[in-house]
C-alpha cells in the first residue's frame, strides 16, 4: 500500500491533475501489483516559484512550470530492477497525459509494516487486520 505525494506548478485544471494522479497510480497499480482501491494520494500544487527541481548534474533542462515531483512510500522489499520498472512506468504513464519526461522527478521511501496505521490510531498490519504484502513479508 504506497502512499503518493504528487507535487507539481499550479496551472493545471482538475480533469488534468486529475488525468496525473490516476497515471501515476496506473503504473503503481500495474508494476507493484496492489489493488486498485489500494489507493492514497495526496496532490499539491505550488507556485511555480516554490518548486525547484534542477537536473542534478544530468545536462537536462526541466520546464519552467511542468516539473511533477512525485513522492513513494511504501513497504521495504522491493528489489532494485521493480523500482527501475516502475519509475519507466510512471514516466511513460505521465508522457500520455502530456508530461514531459524530463519533468518527472520520483523519491522512493520505504519502511516497514509497523510504519502504517490506516484508522483508528491501529497498526493494522502488526496487529493482523490487514496481510502484509508479500514484498514486505520477505525482508
Amino acid at each position: 500500500m504506497p502512499l503518493v505525494r504528487i507535487d507539481l506548478v499550479k496551472g493545471r485544471g482538475d480533469t488534468q491533475v486529475r488525468a496525473v494522479a490516476d497515471a501515476v497510480h496506473t503504473a503503481v497499480v500495474d508494476v507493484l501489483e496492489i489493488p486498485p482501491r489500494d489507493r492514497f494520494q495526496i496532490v499539491t500544487e505550488h507556485e511555480a516559484s516554490r518548486i525547484i527541481a534542477q537536473d542534478a548534474g544530468l545536462g537536462f533542462e526541466r520546464s519552467d512550470d511542468g516539473a511533477v515531483v512525485i513522492q513513494i512510500f511504501t513497504q521495504t522489499g522491493r528489489t532494485t530492477e521493480v523500482k527501475q520498472r516502475l519509475y519507466a512506468a510512471i514516466a511513460a504513464s505521465l508522457a500520455g497525459v502530456g508530461v514531459a519526461g524530463e519533468d518527472v522527478f520520483i523519491g522512493y521511501v520505504e519502511n516497514t509494516p509497523a510504519d502504517w496505521s490506516f484508522g483508528f490510531g491501529r497498526a493494522q498490519y502488526i496487529e493482523g487486520d490487514l496481510r502484509v504484502p508479500a514484498a514486505a513479508a520477505a525482508s
